[in-house]
């Protein structure tokens, strides 16, 4: 690229014709700085391994998310709490703040971003920055930019600075074509929704810069998932989340999804193992950069019929929101994992019955509980 060329070599006699005899320093600007779009075609990376350091170095972008804040709990007990760095662009809660390391960190700004990592000595980056699927739609532009274009800034600095990247995937990554029931790993996909796109995506590009660069990408994608910890953040799947609260609150829950509409989901616990469980797996073991994982799959009706032995007066409506079921329409109603299984040894703790008790014991339904055993 004559142009990147001609602007380092005009830097390059900017420093040596410098006649004040100050140290001058160059502030790094992207199109200077190496990345994979200038390296060598033979250039080859590596990610840290534990033999080069004793625990990585972490940063998790997006992390006040729903999953950010309980992943950065679980390293930080693997790994130790000044380790793992957790970022976003909000300011967080007092017990996120004190509970480890905290920066704002913006993945549409390259340049702090690449500061971030180099100087925290990251060697780890979990990508969660992302609009979620009804959210994306409601504003396209904003969701094409922070998941494709900060996706991009995360790529090139993952590989410019031979980071372990994580980036998770999703059920929205398949399409009305794709087989539903079950989903393998590899088959059509073709979402219609922004969300579904940008995944695929991410996808491709990660192991598409996998082959072209070695980076060690790594990629989850995740079923539904469910969590006591966080309110429900514009997913297609929150209804599985929403039950509960409004079961315990007022006993009446209105769904925005057809009762018969079955969808592949998994409790957080599951998830979150799930990705470090990933993470850690030897890369002689990985057949593929993307891998499917489930744990169980439910429809409103069956959902509701199990929260009902803890609520029994649960009252059931459903107001289908048509953007929100012709998305879960397009979704898998089952997850084919048996590659995670066969390559990293996954397994799932949590069935239905499990999720809800779990769910109700952490929403302080401890009386519902006793009366249903």
């Amino acid at each position: 690229m004559p142009v990147i060329r001609n602007l380092g070599r005009a830097a390059s006699q900017l420093l040596q014709s410098s006649g004040c005899g100050c140290g001058m320093s160059l502030v790094p600007v992207r199109a200077i700085g190496v990345s994979p779009r200038q390296v060598a075609s033979d250039a080859s990376f590596h990610s840290v391994t534990f033999s080069e350091s004793d625990h990585p170095r972490v940063l998790i972008t997006g992390g006040l998310g729903q999953l950010g804040v309980g992943l950065a709990k679980l390293l930080r007990k693997r790994f130790g709490k000044n380790n793992v760095i957790l970022s976003d662009i909000r300011k967080p809660a007092d017990n996120v703040f004190y509970s480890g390391p905290f920066i704002f960190a913006d993945i549409l700004d390259y340049k702090n971003l690449r500061e971030i990592v180099v100087n925290n000595r990251i060697t780890w980056l979990f990508h969660y920055s992302a609009l979620l699927s009804a959210v994306g739609e409601a504003n396209v532009p904003l969701a094409r930019a922070v998941n494709i274009t900060g996706l991009h800034n995360v790529l090139d600095i993952a590989a410019e600075h031979n980071l372990r990247l994580f980036v998770p995937s999703t059920i929205g990554a398949f399409g009305p074509t794709s087989p539903r029931d079950p989903t393998p790993d590899l088959c059509i996909q073709r979402p219609r929704t922004i969300y579904g796109v940008s995944k695929v995506h991410a996808e491709l590009m990660g192991e598409y810069y996998h082959y072209r660069y070695g980076l060690d990408f790594r990629c989850l994608r995740y079923p539904g998932i469910i969590s006591a910890d966080s309110q429900p953040g514009g997913g297609t799947t929150d209804y599985a989340v929403q039950i509960f609260h409004d079961a315990i609150k007022t006993g009446k829950f209105k769904c925005y999804l057809r009762p018969d509409t079955r969808l592949p989901m998994m409790y957080i616990d599951d998830c979150l193992k799930a990705t470090l469980e990933v993470m850690e797996a030897p890369a002689e073991t990985l057949t593929m950069r993307t891998y499917n994982i489930s744990a169980m799959s439910f429809t409103p009706e069956e959902l509701a019929q199990e929260v009902q032995k803890y609520v029994p007066e649960l009252q059931m409506t459903y107001n289908v929101d048509q953007v929100r079921q012709a998305i879960a329409d397009s979704w898998p109603m089952n997850f084919d994992d048996s590659n995670a299984r066969r390559d990293w040894g996954w397994k799932h703790d949590y069935d239905l019955p499990e999720l809800v008790t779990t769910m109700f014991s952490y929403l302080g339904s401890d009386s519902r509980i006793a009366q249903a055993n």
